[in-house]
């Protein structure tokens, strides 16, 4: 991902060639269900690890099925939670940890079956403090992850993907959230540029991050809350989500790399956009 702005005035940012399909197709309306009224969740997984455990079993609005541990992984839950444990863990050992969470999952001996979790409406998470990420086509879990867990590092409001360009909710996203997940809202929404219009209503100033612009200043948004759209790697951002936002900025990266995963700039911005609080 693009963020350091550009050297020369002239410089261009290439456009994803297929920006108008997604955001133009049908009629739909940009609104996710609501958790009063909204709709039954679409399944069940396995969330391994003890970050991402302990984070989901204080959720209320987790409902958990079943608890897998070897032995050390349940001291280590015990020791964090006492007694206070939904139902009494079931013996695993090596082979089935591999054959429910993948062979190279660092699953530390603890796996949960948990549906996902109920969906919140963009309406409702500008409810919450806090600036809000939004993803233009991120769809590698992992980094959806580590965005989760950035957001939840800077106190923001909720994280937002696009319903059929973002990863589903899996243990390895959960994994990589190290338990944010449960701490901040992943919001889903049919039509991004239909939300980014709705953001504004709600006076967020919407920055997209990538070069082209100026240098993301945290300075200037005043009492103003900060909307973040970060576009996928190598992409960026799509033509018609920049269209839709307030300014285009880049972060000031003075060394001699042109760029940074999508994951690290959020980070960055994030501080950026939080520091003089």
């Amino acid at each position: 991902m693009r963020t350091r702005p550009p050297r020369r005035p002239d410089a261009r940012i290439a456009s994803h060639s297929t920006d108008n399909r997604a955001e133009t197709a049908g009629r739909e309306s940009f609104r996710s269900p609501r958790r009063s009224g909204g709709t039954t969740p679409r399944g069940t997984y396995w969330l391994y690890g003890l970050h991402p455990a302990l984070a989901a079993l204080a959720n209320p609005e987790r409902r958990i099925r079943q608890i897998l541990t070897t032995e050390e992984g349940e001291a280590a839950l015990r020791q964090r939670l006492g007694s206070s444990l939904p139902m009494q863990p079931q013996r695993a050992d090596r082979a089935r940890f591999e054959a429910l969470c993948g062979r190279d999952a660092v699953h530390q001996g603890i796996a949960i079956l948990t549906d996902i979790l109920p969906p919140l409406a963009i309406e409702d998470a500008v409810e919450r403090p806090g600036p809000l990420l939004l993803l233009d086509q991120v769809t590698d879990p992992r980094n959806v992850g580590a965005i989760l867990r950035s957001a939840a590092a800077f106190g923001a409001a909720a994280v937002v993907v696009m319903d059929r360009n973002a990863p589903d909710e899996t243990g390895a996203l959960a994994k990589a959230a190290s338990g944010a997940l449960d701490v901040v809202p992943l919001v889903r929404v049919v039509n991004l540029a239909r939300t980014l219009d709705l953001l504004k209503e709600q006076n967020f100033w919407v920055v997209g991050l990538d070069a082209g612009g100026g240098v993301l200043d945290g300075g200037t948004f005043g009492q103003r809350r900060a909307a973040l759209v970060l576009g996928a790697e190598g992409d960026g951002l799509r033509r018609l989500t920049r269209e839709h936002c307030d300014e285009i900025a880049g972060l000031a990266m003075p060394g001699d790399m042109e760029s940074l995963n999508v994951s690290n700039a959020a980070a960055v911005a994030l501080y950026e956009v939080t520091r003089r609080r």
